[in-house]
């Protein structure tokens, strides 16, 4: 293995485990003491340990160990190595460090539990996913079930199986609380996600469809100082030539470009699609370091 290889691995490995501890402590001072269970392998350790006792990260690693072994048979051993890391990582802290140690949780308001419990921990899963890695759970699941139906939704899938665990909440914790606070969590976890792993270079990517073309692109230049791309297209019905504008911009600049094409053709037609990340000139530099 080359030297610059084995540097990324071992700078990988070590985000890995960061971003585990950041998760395993927002999970410990903010979402265990607020009895909410904001879906995943996670959760249902939530919900056993409060009724049972049962160490949470030992409750983890044992739903973990066999979705492991299909990974392992399924997906290939950098993957499962990866992950086989972040689970033992999370294992060790929660179960032999912070829980022996009894360091003192967040027992203030339960709605600023979830929120910082949200950021904390969407921040360390962040970190993981930015390192390319992977905390086991669901993340095998929608990996394997990709692998044999890829065309399914899986987003819909995983937000069903998140959904049955947060309404069980209700049942374990006997509030219904429970579930609109772990909802609360959720979202906040996967803002945070997006904002570690994509930066703050999230924007949109418009196509507008204008007879009008020549003058929009012109206003956007003028107007925007943004590039602007042509593509050709042709009319399914009509069969006629068609130019379409392609243009990324930042989210503050969306409705700016909306009134403005608007002004020029109201009939136009313009499709606006969500881009996670956006490099190269007037956004983040195409050769940073975002992988």
């Amino acid at each position: 293995m080359k030297k610059s290889n084995l540097r990324e691995l071992l700078w990988e490995a070590l985000l890995i485990i960061i971003g585990t501890v950041v998760y395993a402590v927002g999970l410990y001072y903010f979402v265990e003491p607020s009895n909410t269970a904001p879906g995943g392998v996670s959760g249902i350790a939530l919900l056993v340990n409060y009724c049972t006792g049962f160490p949470i990260g030992t409750m983890s690693a044992l739903i973990n160990l066999p979705l492991l072994v299909l990974g392992l048979i399924f997906l290939g051993k950098e993957f499962v190595l990866k992950t086989l890391l972040s689970v033992a990582s999370f294992t060790v802290i929660y179960d032999y460090v912070l829980t022996p140690l009894k360091i003192p949780v967040y027992d203030g308001e339960r709605l600023m539990a979830c929120i910082f419990g949200g950021v904390v921990t969407g921040i360390g899963l962040g970190i993981v996913f930015y390192a390319a890695g992977s905390t086991g759970g669901t993340d095998i699941i929608s990996k394997l079930v990709h692998m044999k139906f890829p065309h399914m939704q899986l987003g819909r899938a995983l937000m069903f199986v998140d959904l049955v665990i947060v309404f069980a909440s209700i049942i374990v914790y006997r509030s219904t609380e429970s579930a609109l606070y772990a909802i609360i969590v959720i979202f906040a976890n996967t803002q945070m996600i997006n904002l570690v792993v994509y930066g703050g270079d999230s924007g949109r990517l418009l196509y507008i469809l204008s007879d009008r073309y020549r003058e929009i692109t012109d206003a956007i230049l003028s107007t925007l100082d943004r590039g602007v791309t042509l593509l050709n297209g042709e009319g399914g019905y009509t069969g006629a030539d068609k130019k379409v504008v392609m243009c990324a911009l930042r989210k503050t600049e969306y409705h700016k470009v909306k009134r403005l094409v608007h002004n020029i053709d109201p009939n136009a037609f313009i499709i606006a699609a969500e881009s996670y990340e956006v490099m190269g000139e007037g956004f983040k530099p195409a050769n940073s370091d975002s992988e």
